[in-house]
């Protein structure tokens, strides 16, 4: 996914796993194998070794999971350009996106990963799937995630003040 930053093109590596979770994010310029070497490195030291990986036809990827030796066994599969509008990693970018228009456009390469890194997570805690429970349970399992939400944010908030 390209995000365009100060006029610039910069590229948004995103890993996502089976459950549509957002594991990681990198802003990064270039596209080349020293990107994405470092996008995996940076994925695996926060994550377990994926048994499948699916990506793009670019061919950094196959270059750079070669060099990686814990990726040496790991499958590798990869998702043609008419398939694009079903594949995962496309449509986990639309909440990017939506923000992205919201905020009108992202400005700094450093802000945006600080943003980004930090607004997967918490959007993934309050979108439920809702077209899996009724209105009563939503309501329920929203007001659950709102009290932790604020339990969190009273116990960052001490942990600052002392």
């Amino acid at each position: 996914m390209f995000v365009t930053l100060r006029g610039e093109p910069y590229l948004l590596w995103q890993a996502v796993d089976e459950h549509d979770a957002e594991l990681d994010v990198l802003v990064q310029k270039r596209r080349d194998k020293a990107a994405a070497k470092r996008f995996f490195r940076q994925v695996l030291r926060s994550n377990p070794v994926p048994r499948k990986i699916v990506t793009h036809q670019l061919r950094s990827y196959p270059a750079a999971k070669a060099d990686i030796p814990e990726l040496a066994h790991v499958k590798h599969v990869f998702v043609k350009a008419a398939a694009h509008v079903n594949n995962r990693a496309e449509n986990s970018q639309q909440p990017t996106r939506r923000r992205e228009r919201q905020m009108c456009g992202f400005r700094d390469a450093r802000r945006t990963q600080a943003f980004l890194s930090c607004f997967g997570p918490i959007r993934q805690h309050f979108a439920l799937p809702r077209h899996r429970m009724n209105a009563a349970c939503h309501r329920a399992v929203l007001q659950e995630r709102f009290v932790k939400w604020h339990g969190w944010s009273v116990t960052a908030a001490s942990q600052k003040a002392i």
